[in-house]
């Protein structure tokens, strides 16, 4: 590629509105351009590189049994109407209309599509196991898009299924899957670990995430240095528990908190640690209150509340905290609670004596209060966030908590999506049996950018060997230099004649602008002719990565490159 004949349209300025270095430099180095919120145009360096991203993940879902499809991306509503998912995606899924009238969504994923497609072809578990995947542009209308390709309304996905006749055979297929993104994310160069993970949305009985460390990321891991324990901080458990704060159980006691309604006035106040505390609040889940109870030192997860109700919820208004329970906010219990309000409470709380709550009355505590007595309608499970330096369950040395990117989450579905369908196959007995799925994605454009934010330096990009778009480029510092130019011509020529990929810079500019666009743009390879190397007969070849730089002889330089890409 010359440079002067091929749209590489660089920028010497950051961009106001490119906060993390990944999207600074896919902008300055010409790789995409916004066209609006969260959508962007690939240019052609980004889409070489894109491309490259795209063919590691096929080769290796291939390895794997994969068999590629190219589904629609636009799908009747009717079919995410069977699930459920319609209404479960809310905002998050783009609804358009046609001529007639009739909706259609741009599909955020493809599990209804691939059973709509199960549903009419599998017949009998002869037919199964299948693993079936393709890479396509998926759609979501993210309320908040930002970080470049981070968090985008359109993207391009890898998505793959599996269709098991049994649990064993989706065990095999997952971690058959799992093995490949192992394999992806190394071939790529992305430095990852593994976490359990919330399904959210997507159901099933367990998932993974593959996650990248980085201040840019959007998802927070709990992670023990101490031993393999890591997860998403939404299903994250520690080891921390609480001692009862007397050996007996003491009688209940009203007491005059007046114009302290939070946790910490009321402990301030009573001269108490929080973790004293029972701390009260009520949601509203399919229109009925639930009140969800944890100790006055931990944050309620409402990611493993969602996973305990089954159902939307939400924290509920100051008035419908009143209208269900008489109290206004700040001064909820369970203690003497209405029949009708649901209570949930944190496993921490199990065991707790002379503690103290709200007492349903504006102004009034209550202290003395026995869990085991006082809350025995409560159901308990782990309602709670995990934090910094707690113990790891497994092995009891502090947790830390770091920020990560999400590059790729696989999931065990089982018959969600399935026994909603109707899709079914006749088992070895002749009964029929809703096909056990997998699913499995990973966002091209987040590995792209991933890369980056893990490979770069003050002034550019650092390409390796397997995502380049370019493997060498070449860079006469004087255009006015004929020789030198003649040279930088014959050797991208050479390099082309022996397979490499190589950028000629034959624009007439400055010598230091040209190394300034090179350093950007981040290829591994540098060739570059100046003055006075020329003069001693010989060009300088520079490692990106390193820095390193050499002086080889003009005759040498293709043999000499071709040797530090196999090392690279």
């Amino acid at each position: 590629m010359r440079l002067s004949e091929n749209f590489t349209p660089t920028l010497k300025e950051v961009p106001a509105d490119a906060v993390i270095p990944s999207h600074q430099l896919m902008l300055r180095a010409g790789l995409i351009r916004p066209l609006a919120a969260g959508i962007y145009s690939y240019l052609p360096l980004g889409w070489r590189a894109a491309r490259n991203v795209i063919d590691i993940i096929r080769e290796e879902q291939d390895a794997i049994g994969g068999q590629e499809f190219q589904l629609p991306a636009i799908n009747p509503i009717e079919l995410w109407d069977e699930t459920g998912r319609n209404s479960d995606f809310g905002g998050e899924m783009f609804r358009v209309t046609d001529r007639k009238g009739r909706t259609l969504a741009l599909a955020p994923t493809h599990e209804e599509i691939i059973c709509s497609v199960a549903r009419g072809e599998i017949r009998s578990y002869k037919q199964l196991p299948q693993m079936w995947y393709q890479i396509q542009t998926k759609f979501r209308d993210e309320p908040r898009p930002r970080s470049g390709e981070l968090r985008t309304r359109q993207f391009i996905m890898k998505d793959a299924y599996s269709l098991n006749a049994t649990e064993q055979s989706l065990d095999e297929s997952y971690n058959r899957q799992h093995a490949s993104y192992c394999s992806i994310f190394g071939r790529v160069g992305i430095e990852y670990f593994v976490v359990g993970a919330s399904s959210g949305l997507m159901g099933g009985s367990g998932s993974q995430e593959f996650m990248a460390e980085s201040d840019a990321g959007e998802d927070t891991c709990v992670l023990c240095n101490a031993c393999d324990y890591a997860a998403n901080l939404e299903i994250a458990v520690s080891g921390q528990s609480y001692e009862s704060r007397s050996d007996q159980p003491v009688e209940l006691k009203e007491v005059a908190t007046p114009g302290h309604g939070t946790i910490e006035e009321v402990a301030a106040f009573l001269q108490q640690e929080p973790d004293n505390f029972i701390k009260s609040i009520l949601y509203i889940a399919d229109d009925q209150p639930i009140l969800v109870c944890v100790t006055g030192c931990d944050e309620i997860n409402e990611s493993k509340l969602e996973a305990q109700l089954g159902a939307l919820f939400r924290q509920a208004e100051p008035e419908e905290v009143l209208s269900h329970t008489g109290t206004p906010v700040g001064y909820l219990g369970a203690v003497g609670l209405p029949d009708n309000i649901k209570v949930l409470a944190d496993n921490r709380l199990q065991g707790r004596c002379g503690m103290v709550t709200g007492a349903l009355k504006e102004d009034f505590h209550i202290s003395g209060v026995d869990v085991a007595r006082d809350l025995d309608r409560a159901e308990f499970h782990d309602l709670i966030t995990v934090k910094a330096d707690e113990p790891c369950p497994n092995c009891g040395q502090p947790l830390s908590i770091i920020r990560a990117i999400e590059i790729g989450h696989i999931f065990k579905l089982g018959t969600k999506y399935s026994s909603a369908m109707g899709a079914t196959f006749l088992d070895e007995s002749g009964k029929e049996q809703p096909i056990i799925m997998g699913s499995y994605g990973i966002g091209v454009g987040r590995m792209l950018a991933t890369y980056i934010e893990q490979n770069h330096d003050e002034n550019g990009i650092i390409w390796n060997r397997a995502l380049t778009p370019y493997q060498v480029h070449v860079v006469p510092l004087n255009a006015k230099n004929e020789s030198a130019v003649q040279l930088a011509g014959k050797i991208y020529d050479d390099l082309r004649t022996a397979g490499l990929t190589a950028v000629y810079d034959d624009r007439p500019l400055r010598g230091g602008f040209k190394m300034k666009d090179a350093d950007l743009l981040g290829f591994p390879l540098q060739v570059i002719l100046g003055d006075r190397t020329m003069a001693e007969g010989k060009v300088e070849v520079k490692i990106r990565r390193s820095g390193e730089r050499l002086l080889v002889e003009p005759e040498a330089v293709v043999a000499k490159l071709q040797e530090l890409l196999t090392n690279l």
